[in-house]
């Protein structure tokens, strides 16, 4: 990653991601706004677009989005590092450049702005976090108008400088809390997914306008709500999503939080027994329980062996499942007797918890 200041007129930007999803994210910003990824790191994209407009803040699975100001990957994880900070913040940024396209996004609002600075540190360094930010703010010295006013939250401008290892990157902040904390939902549930990780789930599914999408149990809804945003944005049509869960509470919360978002079937049912002919599903998208919220842990191998039983009959031939376990061995080996053929698989962390993520397609015949 490079630290010199930016050469073309469009500056470079990044994404903060869930660990383990950048290949996801990436792909979404190539894919949906024509952008030239040029690194990755742990949590971490760097790109280029084209042109940067409002639709950079409609991605799914990415956590934040800031202009980048510097980059490195070369930090010594010693103290040395702060006085680097102070001057590649102070002088191979183009702050009134990112400033200008910031506030084109970002109108500023009526009076005094306001102005936030945010220093996040991982991994282990020879100075404190608070050293770090006061680092960034000596280095933007200057740069922040005397009239501006800084705030703890909600501010105009955030200022931010992440440090994961040896890989830093400072920028401003596009995106606000909504881009990983989505309005729709107001309802929770007891280990409910992020929505970012929800959103590379569908976009694993590779779902098509035509496709019927099953959540066999769906929690707060967060998988087929993403599913119903997605086909918003893509402003096509959108058959009903399909979703229940064993909990009378999951099914309410999800009713509201799917109310604005699109048409959706939901029941209370046993995911083992579903009430649907066979080969009637196109996709089936899910976050089974992991062992850990079962009464017996071990009773996660009997429960996939019968779900998957259950979606291998509602499942149409050449249909996709995308599946989020922390078992995967167990999966693995309901799997096994079904024939289905492993397609991706994604290694990530979950509430702390070691989680894969896979997508599995039912042969044709």
């Amino acid at each position: 990653m490079s630290r010199s200041r930016s050469q073309p007129s469009v500056p470079a930007c990044y994404a903060l991601v869930h660990p383990g999803l950048e290949t996801i994210a990436a792909e979404e910003i190539e894919n949906d706004l024509g952008g030239e990824v040029k690194k990755t790191g742990p949590g971490i994209v760097v790109f280029r677009l084209p042109e940067i407009d409002a639709r950079v803040l409609k991605l799914r699975t990415t956590e934040d989005v800031f202009l980048l100001a510097w980059g490195s990957d070369q930090l010594s994880c010693r103290a040395e590092d702060l006085d680097r900070i102070r001057r590649w913040t102070a002088r191979e940024a183009d702050w009134p450049t990112l400033l200008r396209i910031h506030h084109t996004l970002r109108p500023k609002p009526k009076g005094r702005p306001t102005y936030h600075l945010v220093a996040q540190m991982e991994g282990r360094h020879g100075y404190l976090r608070r050293d770090a930010q006061k680092a960034l703010a000596q280095g933007l010295a200057g740069t922040v108008p005397e009239s501006w006013r800084p705030v703890e939250e909600n501010a105009a401008v955030e200022f931010w400088l992440t440090i994961r290892g040896a890989t830093a990157v400072c920028g401003l902040r596009l995106s606000d809390r909504t881009m990983r904390h989505r309005t729709y939902k107001v309802e929770h549930r007891p280990a409910s997914l992020r929505p970012t990780i929800a959103a590379a789930m569908i976009r694993l599914a590779e779902i098509g306008p035509p496709h019927i999408v099953l959540d066999p149990m769906c929690g707060a809804g967060t998988l087929l709500a993403e599913r119903l945003a997605a086909a918003r944005l893509l402003r096509g049509g959108c058959v009903p999503v399909w979703g229940g869960d064993s909990d009378f509470r999951a099914v309410r919360a999800a009713a509201i939080n799917l109310r604005r978002l699109g048409p959706a079937w939901l029941a209370q049912w046993d995911a083992t027994r579903l009430p649907f002919p066979s080969a009637t599903v196109d996709r089936i998208v899910s976050n089974p329980p992991f062992g850990k919220q079962l009464s017996n842990p071990d009773a996660v191998i009997p429960l996939y062996h019968a779900m998957l039983l259950e979606y291998d009959r509602v499942l149409r031939p050449g249909g996709l499942v995308v599946l989020i376990v922390s078992a995967a061995t167990a999966l693995r080996s309901a799997v096994r007797a079904l024939g289905w053929k492993v397609q991706r698989q994604l290694s990530i962390r979950v509430l702390g918890q070691p989680a894969v993520i896979t997508v599995w397609r039912k042969p044709d015949s």
